[in-house]
């Protein structure tokens, strides 16, 4: 007969710090996305950033008071957790701008079909999907620090990569940045994780889970935010407008190459930015110290221990 579980209570919502932290990240990316529309010294972009600032301290302070906290503020005391939740959130505001951004390159600067656009952006997740399990092996035996420090370095050094391609970029040149930032991103993530999963107190992993959900899904929304606000400032999108109707008219490549230029300069200026917030990622990786490194032997020796003296007490 199994054992009943034990009846769990449902915590109450803690609705002003839901509500806060909602409003703070919501108009930091609202700031983001239409800073260029409005203008960066404009009072309704500054309103906007004031808000954001005030709502997410404040949010701090009313976590740090409630009884049923959203966010545990303790949990940040734990350097690895700390360091790994803050590494991801800066590996997606560097990493995810590439899906976002190529596309543009791909279609308005270099005149490929969405179809073929969309097909070559396939190297950058197949090459994560297969290294991603190997580094996870890997994290088991010798730690994250590493592989998360180094995975991100190469990830950054295939945005610095990308940040390079021009019209005449080959194809294989293409696939090649995109696979080598593949394979530093498949480096970081599954180690990285890892890592933060193990630094939570026993009972608190699922709101660790939650909080490298929710890091994730910040730092990819901002990463687009920040990007687009860069590539929309420096011109990239009006002169990528004027690339895609200049084709349609079939206009001299002579009479575009100052417009190419000031795509390929908004296009660079993007993917450079997010590169350095990849380097400072690794910084984040670094600062952590070793984590806990899973020993299987011993596990499986505590493990038939245990089995044993459960049978010793049955008989």
């Amino acid at each position: 007969m199994l054992a009943r579980s034990e009846a769990r209570t449902r915590e109450p919502l803690d609705l002003p710090g839901a509500v806060l932290i909602a409003i703070g990240f919501s108009l930091l990316t609202v700031a983001l996305s239409f800073g260029n529309a409005w203008g960066w010294a404009s009072a309704r972009l500054l309103t906007c950033l004031a808000i954001a600032i005030v709502a997410l301290v404040t949010a701090a302070r009313v976590e740090q008071r409630a009884r049923h906290p959203i966010v545990d503020l303790a949990l940040f005391r734990q350097p690895v957790l700390a360091s790994s939740l803050g590494s991801m959130m800066l590996s997606m505001l560097a990493l995810f701008a590439v899906s976002f951004m190529l596309p543009f390159y791909f279609e308005e600067l270099r005149g490929f079909s969405v179809a073929r656009a969309g097909f070559l952006l396939t190297p950058l997740p197949l090459t994560i999907a297969v290294v991603a399990p190997f580094s996870g092996a890997l994290a088991d035996r010798i730690g994250s620090r590493w592989l998360a420090s180094g995975g991100l370095a190469l990830a950054s050094m295939g945005l610095l990569l990308l940040s390079r391609l021009d019209a005449n970029t080959t194809i294989a040149q293409i696939v090649g940045c995109l696979v080598l930032t593949g394979l530093g991103q498949g480096m970081f993530q599954s180690p990285n994780s890892r890592a933060l999963m193990n630094a939570a107190p026993a009972g608190q992993q699922g709101e660790a889970s939650g909080l490298l959900a929710s890091a994730r899904v910040v730092g990819q929304s901002l990463s687009v935010a920040l990007a687009a606000a860069i590539f929309t400032t420096m011109g990239g999108a009006s002169a990528g407008l004027t690339l895609a109707a200049a084709r349609a008219a079939a206009v001299s490549p002579a009479d575009v190459v100052a417009v190419q230029h000031t795509f390929l300069a908004a296009f660079r200026g993007a993917l450079m930015a997010c590169a350095g917030l990849g380097a400072i990622g690794i910084l984040a990786a670094l600062v952590r110290g070793q984590d806990r490194i899973r020993d299987a032997q011993g596990e499986a020796v505590g493990l038939h221990a245990r089995r044993a003296n459960k049978r010793r007490g049955d008989q």
